[in-house]
């Protein structure tokens, strides 16, 4: 697959993107461990495939969306107990602070580390633990109820998440994993008592699978965003729709590109949707693993199409799972530092 190292944090000389204050909402916690806190994991537990801190980075080429997902399966021995979890959350924390994301909401995906008898709760409370020991950003949490576990595990899942959701500041919810294999209408009635339980809900649709997950996950699950969503400009009268309502979109573009789902930059359907009016929010997804920043991102769109990287922090904000005062918070914070340019 398609790699580039151009747009990689950090650069020599920190430009707009890198200084700007940035906002993230579609970034899976464990496929952000910077790598040398996975490099400790892997130390800890052992992997006689993977000897070298080298060798975790030649991990990370993939066929297609299928052998990225084996490779993200690959990780799922090295975070066993909550002091890992506690440690991958403040590794994790500590990046985005320092790339001056100041506000992120970061997926868990709690099912697939079922192997390790952890609840939901455990985890959670371990992950904030370490999420808040670090000052210059503020990560929110949502919970990936894994597609691949069958809507029975989700619901199971989605209990647990709905108990400790305000504890450990879960604001919401998505299904990850294998779209094109699990679609998402079987899922409409998790989503149902997620809205019920006043959770955000979005959804990976649109990515390994067709346009027509997204009419589902907008006619069925009810969601608030989507996640990814880049395949809806196969259908014209898609785009129409999410056009006219406005509809969030959280582009990953070099994760599309690492994964086989778009096969050039120049292709890239996040060129299209910005230029027909989409709302559309940019973002890194998994950035140990596609080896790309939010910076980063932002860079490469704008040397291709008209981003305004105000505008568009300024969309992720809005259709952020925070609260108003939070939001109020960044906007200002925002608002202020592009006043000062």
């Amino acid at each position: 697959m398609q790699r580039d190292r151009l747009d990689q944090y950090p650069r020599p000389m920190p430009d707009v993107y890198d200084l700007a204050p940035k906002v993230e909402l579609h970034l899976h916690l464990e496929g952000a461990i910077p790598r040398k806190a996975l490099w400790a994991l892997v130390q800890a537990y052992g992997d006689p495939e993977t000897p070298t801190l080298e060798a975790i980075t030649a991990r990370f080429e993939y066929r297609d969306f299928a052998h990225f997902i084996e490779t993200w399966q690959w990780m799922l021995p090295f975070i066993r107990t909550p002091h890992d979890w506690t440690a991958v959350a403040e590794a994790v924390a500590r990046s985005l602070a320092a790339q001056d994301i100041i506000y992120a909401e970061a997926s868990i995906s709690p099912s697939d580390f079922r192997q390790h008898q952890l609840s939901v709760a455990e985890i959670a409370t371990a992950v904030r633990r370490g999420l808040d020991r670090v000052e210059g950003t503020r990560v929110n949490l949502l919970v990936d109820l894994v597609r691949d576990t069958g809507p029975e595990w989700c619901g199971r899942t989605l209990e647990e998440v709905i108990e400790v959701a305000s504890e450990t500041g879960v604001v919401g919810i998505t299904i990850g994993g294998s779209e094109q294999t699990y679609p998402p209408g079987p899922y409409a009635g998790v989503y149902r008592r997620a809205g019920e339980a006043g959770l955000g809900r979005t959804v990976h649709a649109g990515e390994a699978g067709g346009p027509e997950n997204v009419w589902t996950a907008l006619d069925e699950l009810g969601v608030d965003r989507i996640g990814h969503g880049v395949r809806a400009v196969e259908d014209p009268a898609l785009v129409r729709r999410l056009v006219a309502r406005q509809v969030p979109l959280e582009i990953c573009p070099t994760s599309n590109l690492r994964t086989g789902v778009v096969s050039s930059w120049a292709e890239h359907p996040v060129i299209e949707l910005i230029e027909r009016g989409a709302r559309v929010t940019i973002n890194s997804d998994d950035p140990t693993y596609f080896e790309c920043s939010l910076a980063g991102e932002l860079r490469r769109v704008a040397a291709l199409t008209d981003l305004d990287v105000q505008r568009h922090t300024g969309y992720a904000i809005d259709a952020s799972f925070a609260d108003e005062a939070t939001k109020r918070r960044l906007r200002s914070t925002v608002t202020a530092w592009w006043a000062e340019r």
